[in-house]
């Protein structure tokens, strides 16, 4: 059992990391408290590499028991996408038993204010932080990832995603004062005096739905930005991506108890096989707020039948590139296909749809017809992913079967320009490692236009032609407007093209990134300082993170009393 912490305790260990993450979200500058090489861990407490590795694997096959109430079976089943069946058993809840356990958490945890839940907060995170190899591994080993993206983005993206939401979070808390003497002159009569009291109210038990490819980086706004609010969290992982999100849960309600709460204010929901269990949990009564990512089709049913909850999604959007001009032809070219290979284009971030004028763009390398730029851009992938090592570095593994199907049909739909090839992994022969597939499409046509306005998600592209740059700046507009989209990115030596870009970017709601060249991607962002999403087109109807991510997590309460 370990030793009991005091609010006080957490508040001088955490209120410095809680202060500059306030200043960073003002600033937008770059900072984070958690360190991106994994030789930055094994001192402190935290595991080194050895010791991660270790400890994910003793977790393999095993039960883990949360002590939570309610468990009325076990559910698990997770084969990693590079063949590895887990073997991990976590608790089946009954509803019935843990939603009133979880509701019944609250009052404390209200009343402790926002200060002591910010830096409960920050030690849930430096728990988590403290094993991000361990992290890594379950990470790499349920979404596919490659090792070093499943420890960065896993790891410290994700935990400064969490932190940015605490910081959120408490800002919108604190903004009214706790309380406040009000005095009305009343003339040549006494005044009229009041003490008025301010608390946060939490609206009630936020369920979390995770997703498949990225369950701690998507997973850890929602949760901490719920849980600081003062909202019980249940987490329903996805069914492929459970150990992530249980070995979170796990330090979470290890950390509440030691500081004194219930730690029934974070669970865990795993779903037996068939289940659905998110449709029915979303619907009940006591679910006040809920955030998802992954599909559109179940986000719009959330949207419409939670009608109880406040609910935030982030779904499918179709991202755009237009390619009008460029001063630097080579360094576009390697950004891009970076872009479209990272972990195999399974990111909501990743781009799509790549409009060219079908007469060709200008370069410092001279014009460039709508073809060779095609070529240009197939050749650039080709040669980042010609060595096998570093191709499975890059792309990982695909993530479910589904994404191979889709990969697989997409190259009907037009003229190849760049074949996806099949990689071996030696370390892991079970798994599927595609390069990425790029079509020609004729932007002209509606039987194509039906293909690219619809998401393909995977490492799939599409380059389609369009008659001018002014018509792709139309398609643009339209495929944000109807489709929604995470990112835009333009290519253009022009400041009257980039203004038109922009003004679209502006009117319709998309983050926009231009004439990235370097080491910066359109499919990357970074915490307190990128917003990942706007929640102003069709792909989300919140963005990560913002005041209106945290704001309407909490209601303010006032008490009156004559003084």
């Amino acid at each position: 059992m370990a030793a009991a912490v005091t609010a006080q305790q957490l508040i001088e260990k955490h209120r410095p990391t809680l202060d500059q993450a306030l200043e960073t979200i003002r600033t937008r500058a770059y900072w984070s408290p958690h360190p991106e090489h994994p030789k930055a861990y094994g001192e402190n407490g935290s595991l080194d590499a050895a010791a991660g590795k270790a400890a994910f694997d003793a977790v393999l096959g095993t039960r883990l028991d949360l002590g939570q109430p309610g468990t009325d079976g076990w559910a698990g089943g997770e084969v990693s996408p590079y063949g590895v069946e887990l073997g991990v058993e976590y608790p089946h809840a009954d509803p019935a038993v843990l939603l009133p356990a979880m509701r019944a958490a609250m009052p404390a945890w209200r009343d402790a204010g926002p200060e002591t839940r910010a830096v409960v907060c920050l030690e849930i995170l430096a728990r988590i932080s403290a094993r991000t190899h361990e992290f890594a591994h379950a990470v790499m080993h349920t979404s596919g990832q490659a090792f070093m993206m499943a420890f960065q983005a896993g790891g410290p993206h994700a935990q400064d995603r969490g932190l940015e939401a605490v910081a959120y979070a408490y800002a919108e808390q604190i903004r009214t004062p706790g309380a406040a003497d009000w005095s009305k002159p009343q003339g040549k009569r006494d005044p009229l005096n009041l003490r008025k009291q301010f608390t946060p109210v939490p609206r009630g038990i936020a369920l979390l739905v995770g997703c498949n490819t990225f369950p701690t980086w998507n997973g850890y706004p929602g949760l901490f930005a719920s849980l600081a609010t003062g909202n019980p969290v249940l987490v329903k992982p996805h069914p492929r991506a459970v150990l992530p999100l249980a070995l979170t849960v796990q330090l979470a309600r290890e950390v509440l108890a030691e500081a004194g709460f219930d730690p029934n204010l974070v669970a865990l929901a795993a779903e037996l096989p068939g289940e659905g269990l998110a449709k029915t949990l979303a619907v009940r009564p006591e679910i006040r707020i809920i955030d998802y990512t992954g599909s559109t089709a179940f986000g719009d049913w959330l949207e419409t039948n939670a009608r109880q909850a406040q609910v935030y999604t982030e779904k499918a959007g179709v991202n755009t590139v237009v390619i009008e001009s460029t001063d630097d032809y080579k360094g576009m070219l390697s950004n891009l296909a970076f872009s479209l290979s990272l972990y195999s284009g399974q990111m909501c971030t990743t781009p799509q749809n790549l409009l060219i004028p079908r007469d060709g763009i200008s370069t410092d390398q001279g014009p460039k017809a709508y073809d060779e730029v095609v070529s240009d851009l197939a050749g650039a992938v080709d040669g980042l992913l010609g060595d096998d090592a570093r191709a499975n570095a890059l792309l990982g593994a695909l993530v479910n079967p589904d994404v191979k199907a889709r990969l697989d049909a997409a190259a009907g739909h037009g003229e190849v320009a760049l074949a996806s090839r099949e990689i071996s992994n030696p370390e892991f022969p079970g798994a599927v490692v595609r390069s990425p597939l790029m079509v020609k499409l004729d932007g002209t046509k509606p039987d194509a236009e039906s293909v690219f306005l619809d998401e393909c998600f995977g490492p799939v592209s599409f380059a389609v032609a369009v008659e001018s740059a002014a018509d792709a700046v139309e398609l643009l507009r339209r495929t944000v407007r109807d489709k929604g989209a995470m990112t835009v990115g333009a290519y253009s030596t022009s400041q009257e093209f980039e203004h038109l870009v922009e003004e679209v970017c502006l009117e319709e709601c998309a983050q926009l990134s231009l004439n990235l060249t370097g080491g910066v991607y359109v499919n990357q962002t970074a915490a307190f300082s990128d917003f990942h999403g706007s929640g102003g087109n069709p792909a989300a109807n919140a963005a990560l993170c913002d005041s209106a991510f945290v704001a309407n997590r909490f209601r303010v309460v006032e008490v009156r009393r004559e003084s």
